[in-house]
């Protein structure tokens, strides 16, 4: 799928906590820096994602879905390693391509700084370019600090899935899928003055 869209100009550079974050588009070069994040993640982490990106062959996969516009993924990077990632993941179909799946991931070192909430801002800013009209994020109900953010931002619950996940051990959690308008996080982030902050 080709897709018309505009993005935010990157690589960009933020401040969190006295530490300098580079925020760039991820491209074909960086398969196996997202790799060593991803198998650096705690395994609870990969609960609430729909394919486990441990996996060289999802990595490729991945990477394919971003140069044809299906995926627009922008990493976090510190000290020359990936701390995190914000994903749009459109629908490819046409009666839903108005949404897209927020997927946002912040290694353990750098939660509590505000990176996941930069991502997010940032995937918002990339979704209005793209056109997309709702944004879904989904996590386990015990990811907390996530949920806080999310919600933080303006979104809002939308369906409780019953031991929809289960994790290496076994046991059965519940998943939480929320749900944001793109329009309205604009209009929120405008009048809080965040387009400054995050350089327009």
């Amino acid at each position: 799928m080709t897709t018309e869209m505009t993005v935010r100009n990157y690589p960009r550079t933020v401040e969190l906590g006295g530490q300098r974050v580079t925020l760039r588009l991820m491209g074909d070069g960086d398969r196996e820096a997202v790799l060593a994040f991803a198998r650096a993640l705690p395994g609870h982490d990969l609960l609430f994602l729909r394919r486990d990106i441990t996996r060289p062959e999802v990595i490729d996969a991945w990477l394919n879905q971003a140069r044809s516009g299906e995926v627009v993924t922008v990493l976090a990077e510190a000290d020359g390693q990936v701390v995190g990632y914000g994903t749009i993941h459109r629908s490819t179909l046409p009666w839903t391509d108005h949404v897209a799946e927020l997927r946002v991931m912040v290694a353990e070192g750098m939660r509590g700084r505000g990176l996941g909430r930069v991502l997010t801002q940032e995937a918002f800013a990339n979704a209005l370019g793209m056109g997309i009209e709702k944004m879904v994020a989904q996590m386990t109900l015990d990811q907390k600090g996530a949920i806080a953010t999310f919600e933080g931002l303006g979104f809002r619950p939308e369906a409780l899935l019953r031991d929809q996940v289960k994790d290496r051990e076994g046991k059965k959690h519940d998943l939480l899928v929320l749900s944001h308008d793109v329009a309205r996080f604009e209009a929120t982030r405008a009048a809080f003055g965040v387009a400054e902050a995050l350089g327009g």
